[in-house]
């Protein structure tokens, strides 16, 4: 139990918070070096991921894309093209162009009145009254079993399409029922109801148990029905395919199922004509018939009911275009020849259009002033790193240092507390120095008529505050990548086979790659554990040390805590005795 002074009058709280302020002050050194630890971890990190993101630069500095670069033009827009960095510099007459056609189909005619359109959410089987034919079915097996009054066809049936029936009876004898939809209750005579939706029949009375009844065969329109559509692929292969429906089902269902079908077909239900249109999804003649259409129908929905036509068919032709004289045709408007891609846009009778296929030089100019502008930055951030200045004074700040000062002020004091902390650092210095020493030398054993950065306009600044910063001679630079291009990229990408040296962008990501090797191995990385690398191994010595600290503290504390709770029990033993002599003193 401690007390806290009731006896003595002293603040011991206050008292024990000063004794532990002294001796925490070692404590705190050790605080203030793990935060300085963290900071330069942290610096390091910042400085790896500039190191990095020029790293993965100077790889893309050594692909022959980056320089290959080809800019095409074309003399007439309905003809364009693109070109791969693989592509020739040549030159493309094309003349006599007709586009490739995609095949299509639609209805010959209505399928149904204006005034009496279709609606393409609602189920068939309820808009059953506006289709003037629809796909037929006939069931010649169907028959009454002896002793029953029903039998059923076992699908949707219109009555409207079936109006009487005719039944052999046992003896030989026939006779026909009409058919009506009300009720069994409203049968009168030779009568027989229908319940459409389930298809199934039911007479007055039950027949005779002698033998079975049957039923002359049935033919009426059919809800559930089913369609073949085929179309060819590319190699002029057929790819048929069945759909089944029933009348539960929308006009939105089927054309939905017919576009999410692998024919490469697209179909829709035209409202305004009350039809339906079909058409290939790829432009091109694939059917190797000569008389054969990309679109082929099968069912008496399509042909009967949709009134769709195989004959009528437009479309479904192959590009053809002369090229350089050369007449060739195609199954499609967009075809590559030697790296070049061409695309054709609209016809062409009578018309030509050149194509010009040539290097890009302004790409090229692009991405080399881009990676020398980006080596500039890396410098420039890395110098200022190794040449921040230390301000020893400021250390980091306790936390409660950090209760009496504003946000602002703490930034500022942080700022120059950990200002400095890679100054003349010997991995960042030796990684300048490294790529610094690249951009001087030569390299060696190129055929090409360049061979330094100096013969392409790119020269060191002689401004000693540049600190190696490259200028750039942006018109000795255009010149050069203008008259031979390969050598410029030769410069950059050579990969040191045989006894040509290593070009620029590679001996660069040598360079940084070595750099970003050996911050790692000193301050990490994120997948990296603390005994994996040097400031890692610190910290956790640190930690362990104030871990240890911490309970020695807790010991001194609770030794001042004893001490001053002793003085006051005795403090107050004293008073104790005190007031008893009074009191004899007092009494006697």
């Amino acid at each position: 139990m401690r007390l806290t002074g009731f006896q003595s009058g002293l603040d011991i709280n206050q008292m024990v918070s000063d004794l532990m302020k002294a001796q925490r002050m070692p404590m705190n050194k050790l605080t203030q070096q793990k935060q300085l630890l963290e900071w330069k971890r942290d610096d390091y990190r910042e400085t790896n991921r500039l190191l990095n993101e020029f790293r993965n630069l100077s790889f893309d500095m050594t692909l022959q894309r980056t320089y290959s670069q080809k800019t095409v033009t074309s003399t007439n827009d309905k003809v364009s093209a693109t070109a791969s960095s693989t592509a020739s510099n040549v030159s493309y007459t094309l003349s006599d162009v007709q586009v490739a056609k995609v095949a299509t189909n639609a209805s010959t005619s209505k399928a149904m009145s204006a005034d009496n359109k279709l609606d393409t959410t609602t189920s068939l089987w309820e808009q059953r009254a506006k289709f003037g034919n629809f796909q037929t079915k006939t069931v010649s097996d169907a028959k009454v079993t002896a002793g029953e009054s029903s039998f059923s066809l076992g699908g949707k049936v219109d009555a409207a399409t079936l109006n009487a029936i005719t039944v052999n009876m046992p003896d030989g004898s026939s006779a026909d029922f009409e058919v009506i939809t009300t009720s069994v209750g409203a049968i009168v005579g030779n009568q027989v109801y229908l319940d459409e939706e389930t298809g199934e029949f039911t007479f007055k009375e039950a027949f005779s148990e002698d033998q079975d009844v049957t039923i002359e065969p049935l033919t009426f329109a059919a809800f559930d029905f089913e369609f073949k559509i085929t179309t060819y692929n590319q190699a002029g292969e057929p790819n048929p395919q069945i759909f089944s429906f029933n009348g539960d089902q929308t006009m939105d269902d089927i054309v939905l199922e017919i576009n999410n079908s692998d024919l490469g077909i697209t179909a829709f239900y035209d409202e305004h004509n009350g039809g339906l249109v079909v058409a290939k999804r790829e432009a091109g003649a694939f059917n190797p018939s000569d008389l054969g259409k990309e679109i082929e129908f099968e069912g008496n929905f399509l042909t009967g009911v949709m009134n769709l036509d195989q004959g009528e068919e437009t479309g479904g032709t192959p590009a053809s275009v002369t090229i350089n004289g050369v007449v060739t045709k195609r199954n499609s408007n967009t075809f590559s020849i030697n790296g070049v891609t061409f695309t054709l846009k609209e016809d062409m009778p009578g018309q030509s259009a050149v194509i010009n296929v040539a290097n890009d030089t302004d790409q090229t100019f692009d991405a080399v002033k881009n990676y020398i502008t980006k080596y500039n930055e890396l410098i420039e951030k890395l110098n200022a790193k190794t040449g921040e200045p230390v301000y020893r004074e400021y250390k980091p700040l306790s936390d409660e240092e950090k209760e009496s000062l504003s946000e602002k002020q703490i930034e500022q004091w942080e700022e120059k507390a950990r200002s400095g902390l890679l100054r003349n650092d010997s991995i960042l210095t030796s990684g300048l120095g490294k790529m610094r020493s690249v951009l001087y030398e030569s390299v060696s054993g190129l055929s090409g008529p360049f061979n330094q950065l100096a013969q392409l306009g790119i020269t060191t600044s002689s401004n000693y505050r540049d600190k190696g910063k490259l200028l750039i001679d942006d018109d000795k630079l255009r010149a050069a990548i203008a008259s031979d291009p390969n050598a410029v990229m030769q410069m950059f990408t050579s990969n040191g086979e045989g006894d040509t040296g290593l070009g620029i962008a590679r001996k660069l990501r040598e360079a940084a790659g070595a750099t970003i090797s050996g911050i790692e191995a000193r301050a990490g990385n994120a997948t990296r554990t603390q005994q994996q690398f040097t400031i890692g191994r610190e910290l956790l010595n640190v930690d362990q040390r104030l871990s240890a600290f911490e309970r020695r503290m807790q010991t001194v504390e609770d030794r001042y805590w004893r001490q001053f709770t002793a003085m006051e029990k005795a403090i107050g033993q004293a008073n104790q005795q005190s007031t008893q002599l009074m009191s004899q003193f007092f009494s006697g």
